[in-house]
């Protein structure tokens, strides 16, 4: 992009429409709002740990990958929580490793992927494993394994693009030299077949679609444009919009830059904010229609991003600033509606009684 053009580290709004009171699983919330668009926060389901990976069935289920090892499914019609697997023998929740990043098959919703940290012969690695959903999440195969691990910079976040491919996010593994050298996995975002081979269109005739990645940790589409979000270290998170084959700077550089060696972020965030997910909206609040949104972690509020038809931020805000706590993974349901969860159980987090939930954001 145009350097000069570039909206470094645009200072967000207050926030608005926070809620007054959460309520439990199947009671009515209470809401006070301020201004801009009116929704209330209800309390899909709670007493998680460190919910990660999110992803809605066909029949309305939400499943939910847990950090130390374990799939949950709340029930769509009760809201009624349900361990469906755990994985916790085979997971090695380490730091910010562990169960993370949970997709399904677009053709086939009895597949499932995860994206999981292990400790190998070598020691810690990450692989994404692929589940048989009617036989309680059974390993059907390891799609792609030798992911370089640690105790943080994991990436995690996986999900099928609108090309049919799966996209995986790795991080650095704390060794920022692997990000630039496109034989490794680390610090990339990754293009797959569902199988597990690199798609036939990547750029450099393996798994890599992008490099120069530090954490990423969010992926979403807006007509067939990939956006992801990525964590700096203490300064210059970023919002990247990918083109296959570019390098996005990592450790060489952070935030924009000058000349063209590398792609710069449409955003980044100096103080740093941890942005951990990543989604477009399309629902009922006509004042959100298209924008971007990402939980943020060190943050501790729900950011919501306007990038326009030449791809350049316009406008952002914060919302539920403090409320909740850490805010991680941001998504949309069947219903059309925003969810988010919290990551207070983390370790860098102040659980509440209620910690981790998933929210969901309605209008008034």
């Amino acid at each position: 992009m145009n350097r000069r053009a570039y909206l470094q580290s645009l200072v967000a709004a207050g926030a608005v429409g926070t809620a007054g009171c959460l309520r439990t699983a199947g009671s009515e919330p209470t809401t006070t709002t301020e201004e801009g668009p009116q929704f209330r926060i209800q309390t899909v389901t709670m007493e998680l740990e460190v919910p990660w990976g999110t992803a809605f069935a066909p029949d309305g289920d939400l499943y939910l990958t847990e950090r130390p090892g374990r799939v949950q499914r709340v029930v769509s019609e009760s809201n009624r929580q349900e361990l469906v697997a755990d994985l916790t023998d085979t997971v090695a929740a380490r730091g910010e490793g562990g169960l993370l990043g949970l997709a399904f098959h677009p053709d086939d919703s009895d597949l499932a992927y995860t994206y999981q940290t292990y400790e190998g012969d070598g020691g810690l690695a990450n692989r994404v494993v692929r589940h048989r959903v009617s036989e309680d999440f059974a390993r059907e195969s390891i799609i792609l394994d030798g992911i370089p691990a640690s105790s943080i910079h994991d990436g995690g976040r996986i999900a099928f693009g609108p090309d049919g491919a799966l996209y995986v996010t790795t991080g650095d593994a704390s060794r920022g030299d692997l990000a630039q050298d496109r034989e490794s996995l680390a610090g990339k975002v990754l293009r797959l077949t569902p199988e597990g081979e690199p798609h036939p269109d990547n750029p450099f005739g393996n798994a890599v679609f992008t490099y120069g990645h530090r954490n990423p940790q969010g992926l979403a589409w807006r007509d067939g444009t990939l956006f992801v979000t990525e964590h700096g270290p203490s300064t210059d998170d970023e919002i990247n919009l990918l083109e296959a084959g570019n390098n996005y700077g990592w450790p060489q550089a952070k935030g924009p830059t000058e000349g063209d060696k590398f792609t710069d972020p449409i955003a980044a965030y100096t103080p740093t904010i941890a942005p951990g997910s990543a989604a477009f909206y399309r629902g009922p609040v006509s004042d959100w229609e298209g924008d971007f949104f990402f939980g943020t972690l060190a943050g501790t509020h729900l950011h919501r991003v306007r990038i326009n038809d030449r791809n350049e931020v316009v406008e952002q805000e914060r919302l539920l600033d403090g409320k909740y706590g850490r805010l991680r993974t941001v998504f949309t349901g069947p219903d059309d509606h925003l969810y988010v969860t919290t990551s207070n159980r983390d370790g860098r987090g102040t659980p509440a009684p209620q910690d981790d939930r998933v929210l969901r954001i309605q209008p008034v």
